[in-house]
């Protein structure tokens, strides 16, 4: 059997365009002033019925528009993009089909449209609670607009989840206990809760570089913030299953659990990433990340970008860093089959001796203690 049934099959579609950069984003964006969206349907078409006959004879689980803003996606894009996976893949009947939105008049107004376009599932980047951060972030929504578009958004959906971005500048734990508390009283069944990281080729990152980005909580005090959002969310029913995500039991993001169970996913948009196994052997692909660039790629039929053999030691990391941030862990048989060898039983024993893993049912999984410093926790484990 593949490795990546054990993990489902999913579609990532990317949306490279914003109304504006966020300060703090790596992502893949792109500011316009046009967009040609009939040309964007044509290239995710013809890019869809050209996966689809690389993979065809699968059970599609799920499909996420990300980005970018999909929520300036038009919906009969979104629409035609569905029915182009719909025509190369057998939908499974609890198919999750979620898209991105930010909060703000336009973008709430398509609510309705994207779900008669088969869309189920809203991810709403709210991000921050008081108006100051919002600004300090660079968000172009006010905190009532986000309330705003988050009813229209209940209205329309049974399910829809937020973010929010903690450790922010000047934020103190009490004031995050505060905002965490009024997220919950908002929450339907699902929160996506990131700290605050400072990435290299930002708008922050360079601030930071040059001493301008002050008053950023330390290590520890970012750390306390994780602790207590995972106490209060444990609380009010939302636990942790994966490292940033909460959820009430049965409403986890079944197309993130794809990544994290180490499924296989066609990423189709620039600079889309993918994870696909073709004859057994699995393969990691990366379009062009240019919006302009992919559309010409598409048109040469190389909008995947050449394949590149993921070799049976890197899928043995990536099955590692990717499991071990879910709360279920790591299935350690699975593991020993792509490994060839299980894990040390020393390294195992000490790990759980500093309190940092345990060992359930042929699975590992990391302490509430080991969560917090993961990276240290898969560090050990990947050294032999």
């Amino acid at each position: 059997m593949d490795d990546w049934r054990n993990g489902g099959f999913g579609l990532y579609v990317h949306w490279p365009f914003c109304q504006a950069k966020c300060p703090y984003c790596d992502f893949n964006s792109h500011v316009v002033s046009q967009i040609d969206q009939s040309a964007w349907v044509t290239a995710y078409q013809f890019e869809l019925r050209r996966v689809g006959e690389l993979l065809p004879d699968r059970l599609l689980n799920s499909i996420f528009f990300g980005g970018g803003t999909p929520s300036l996606m038009h919906p009969d894009t979104v629409a035609a993009v569905i029915e182009a996976a719909r025509e190369n893949w057998t939908f499974a009947n609890d198919i999750e089909i979620s898209l991105e939105a930010n909060p703000g008049s336009v973008e709430a107004g398509r609510f309705a449209g994207y779900r008669d376009a088969g869309v189920n599932r809203i991810s709403m980047g709210i991000q921050a609670l008081n108006d100051d951060d919002l600004r300090r972030l660079g968000r172009i929504h006010t905190v009532d607009e986000a309330r705003t578009a988050f009813d229209v958004a209940r209205s329309c959906f049974d399910r829809v989840s937020f973010d929010l971005i903690y450790a922010r500048q000047g934020q103190t734990l009490d004031a995050w206990k505060a905002e965490l508390s009024e997220a919950l009283s908002m929450a339907i069944d699902h929160l996506s809760l990131y700290q605050l990281t400072i990435e290299d080729g930002t708008a922050f990152g360079d601030r930071y570089a040059r001493g301008k980005l002050r008053d950023l909580p330390t290590g520890d005090n970012a750390a306390d913030m994780y602790l207590a959002t995972q106490d209060i969310c444990d609380a009010y029913g939302l636990p942790g299953y994966e490292i940033s995500n909460h959820a009430r039991p049965g409403a986890e993001s079944r197309h993130n659990q794809i990544y994290w169970r180490y499924g296989d996913y066609v990423g189709v948009g620039p600079g889309a990433h993918g994870r696909i196994t073709l004859n057994g052997q699995r393969y990691a692909t990366e379009a062009p990340r240019s919006p302009g660039a992919w559309l010409d790629a598409v048109k040469k039929g190389q909008g995947l970008l050449p394949f590149e053999i993921l070799k049976p030691e890197d899928q043995v990391v990536e099955h590692m860093m990717m499991g071990m941030r879910l709360f279920e862990g790591l299935d350690l048989e699975r593991h020993e089959a792509l490994a060839g060898k299980p894990l040390s039983v020393k390294k195992i024993q000490e790990l759980t001796d500093w309190g940092m893993i345990v060992v359930d049912r042929a699975r590992l999984r990391a302490t509430s203690q080991g969560r917090a410093v993961l990276n240290a926790v898969l560090r050990e484990l990947l050294t032999d």
